[in-house]
């Protein structure tokens, strides 16, 4: 087999210890080093001493990013899916590991994963970061209402959001006790003036101090998360960067997207597109497009694989949001798609769509975004077609029908 990289290494990184085997000119070496700074520099000063020009590394946890940190800019770098060099079973330990790795590098038998630079990488942190806070804000919420639930409170049942503005104004009062249902129902805003009543019924309920010690702590809780989301959200508007901005505020345009999950996509993907040669490229690394499971020239499935979590999840909850806008074509594709193949299927696909969207307002600055309407699939159809399908739809139900036309 020819060798594609003659002068290539490969590396078993683990938490505390790092085994390099390099292969220079059909001659290997191996050497083991430890993972702190000192280490790492000398691990880069011995590949560069054997002449190295390429290595490669699994992708273990977070143990990978202080070496490519530190080896970044001298060397050519690739990170592996480790799945995709699995060894034979029965013959794994950490000098075959990594002699394996340096071994495909060197015949060229190995696929990169997409790193970033490092400032999109440190955007990530901080995008990824946030949804955790995020994340723990939902769940605090959550604890808020079993409290409420357990004193017989129904906020959750009048108000939308108990943590809106009225509702943490009930949520207040109820933690500091004093006031009754009627004067809490006062403290709403003019628009839940119609739900006062309700309101008043809803918020008797038996709040002893035990309740309230709990309302305070949790609600003191939210307002600690709310202040590090705030720090975050500033600390990425500023890393993002004029280009950044920008980017985002093609992106808000979009049906389903906000400020924070247009800056979730480009902290994922980056701004710079021509590192995927089409949209369907892309969305197949977001693994957001049908998986391939055939045999015997039958299709088994088309289950979609794994990718990037936290792209998906943008996207995502980006659908969802997109499948509610009245009158856009995004929502036209979620309920033709949701009546065949239900609404999950039908999410991940409109996931899909504003992937492909996303990756066609970022490749052209100067195109900006038209929706293509609700009766996009109807233009596309000819009168018979639709007809067809309105008939097929009444006799589903149990209709006869008979279609004439009209006397000229």
């Amino acid at each position: 087999m020819d060798r594609v990289n003659p002068r290539c290494a490969g590396l078993d990184v683990h938490k505390d210890s790092v085994w390099a085997c390099a292969r220079v000119d059909g001659v290997k070496s191996v050497e083991k080093f430890g993972t702190s700074s000192r280490e790492l520099l000398r691990l880069g000063d011995w590949l560069a001493s054997l002449g190295v020009a390429a290595v490669a590394m699994e992708s273990t946890g977070v143990f990978w990013k202080p070496v490519w940190n530190l080896l970044e800019g001298r060397f050519e770098l690739m990170l592996v899916n480790a799945r995709h060099i699995k060894q034979v079973p029965g013959r794994k330990t950490d000098v075959r590991d990594c002699d394996w790795v340096c071994q495909l590098l060197e015949h060229g038998l190995l696929k990169a994963s997409f790193v970033p630079g490092r400032p999109q990488r440190e955007l990530r942190d901080l995008t990824r970061q946030r949804t955790q806070l995020l994340n723990d804000r939902a769940r605090v919420v959550n604890r808020v209402q079993k409290v409420l639930e357990d004193a017989n409170i129904k906020l959750a049942s009048v108000a939308t959001d108990i943590t809106g503005k009225s509702g943490r104004a009930i949520l207040d009062a109820l933690a500091e006790g004093g006031l009754s249902p009627g004067q809490m129902a006062e403290l709403v805003h003019r628009r839940m003036e119609a739900k006062k009543p309700l309101l008043r019924e809803a918020l008797e309920g038996k709040v002893t101090g035990h309740h309230r010690f709990m309302l305070r702590s949790l609600l003191d809780q939210v307002d600690h998360l709310d202040r590090a989301v705030g720090s975050f959200d500033a600390r990425i508007e500023e890393v993002m960067g004029p280009s950044g901005r920008e980017a985002v505020k093609r992106l808000d345009d979009v049906p389903g997207f906000d400020v924070r999950t247009a800056q979730n996509v480009i902290a994922e993907v980056g701004t710079d597109m021509s590192r995927f040669p089409s949209p369907h490229h892309l969305a197949s690394w977001a693994g957001l497009c049908p998986g391939n499971d055939e045999s015997a020239g039958k299709r088994r499935g088309g289950r979609t694989r794994k990718g990037d979590r936290w792209l998906r999840a943008a996207l995502t909850q980006a659908a969802w949001g997109a499948s509610r806008t009245r009158r856009s074509y995004f929502s036209a594709r979620h309920r033709r798609l949701a009546a065949r193949r239900g609404k999950k299927r039908a999410t991940v696909a409109v996931a899909h769509s504003l992937l492909v969207t996303a990756h066609c307002l970022l490749s052209d600055l100067a195109r900006p975004y038209a929706d293509l309407g609700a009766g996009y699939f109807d233009e596309q159809q000819s009168p018979q077609q639709q007809a067809q399908r309105m008939v097929r739809k009444l006799e589903r139900l149990r209709y006869t029908v008979e279609l004439k036309r009209p006397a000229a």
